[in-house]
């Protein structure tokens, strides 16, 4: 269900039902010449649209303005957007504290860009996380006063956590590849797993026509299949179910 077109009714019983709100966060970033810019987002946006009728969650408006960086090629007249992690984090804390205002405690956010290292992480997803973790404390101190950790109703707070009552499990960031997916399907930028991926979900954002092995980091792409592509979905797909399954 996408959020903009639910009405307060719909809010409220998913609200009482506890059903996850995703965010897909990703980029704009120069892909090759075989790939549209919006890869890094699409792939997100796409499985979870294959996903709506298996599972009850909401999607939120794609964020596609992340921090790409110019680490893989400048964006003069190749397509890169890059925002800088200091203009993410308060626009990612006013989005967490609407979200939570609202009422949502079982929020998502999905990232695909510059995740093959996602524990160490990268400016965009450390963006989020960062604006998530302060956001709850900030909300919860709001909520609850400053010094609720430390008073007597709070002497359970670990216990609580193995009943699965974490409100720090409130607002969760990960990556679309699980450590699990990646070791079959390695990240890469442009070349075989997010071709084939693309050919998979978006293939209206692939023309390999323009493919060229100028670069590097897409010369594997000359080996991307749509059956290799829907195999990737696959397993994204069913990780994505547990992840969302209330």
């Amino acid at each position: 269900m996408k959020y903009e077109l639910m009405i307060p009714t719909q809010i409220r019983k998913a609200i009482a039902d506890n059903i996850p709100v995703v965010l897909p966060l990703g980029v704009l970033e120069y892909h090759g010449e075989h790939l549209c810019t919006g890869v890094d987002t699409l792939v997100i946006t796409e499985i979870l649209s294959q996903l709506e009728s298996e599972v009850p969650f909401i999607i939120l408006p794609a964020f596609y303005y992340g921090a790409a960086s110019y680490a893989v090629e400048p964006p003069e007249d190749l397509g890169s957007v890059h925002i800088h992690p200091e203009i993410l984090h308060p626009f990612g804390s006013a989005l967490f504290m609407n979200l939570l205002r609202i009422g949502f405690r079982n929020i998502h956010v999905i990232v695909h860009h510059q995740s093959e290292n996602f524990t160490a992480g990268m400016p965009t997803d450390l963006s989020f996380k960062l604006a998530a973790r302060q956001t709850l404390f900030d909300f919860l101190e709001r909520q609850r006063g400053e010094g609720w950790w430390g008073k007597a109703d709070a002497a359970n707070y670990y216990e609580g956590h193995q009943d699965g009552d974490n409100p720090f499990n409130w607002i969760q960031v990960y990556s679309l590849l699980s450590e699990a997916i990646q070791k079959d399907f390695p990240i890469d930028h442009a070349g075989k797993v997010e071709t084939a991926l693309m050919m998979a979900v978006c293939p209206q954002g692939v023309d390999m026509d323009h493919f060229d092995e100028k670069r590097w980091y897409t010369k594997s792409a000359k080996e991307a299949t749509l059956e290799f592509g829907l195999e990737a979905v696959s397993r994204i797909k069913e990780y994505l179910k547990e992840k969302l399954t209330v």
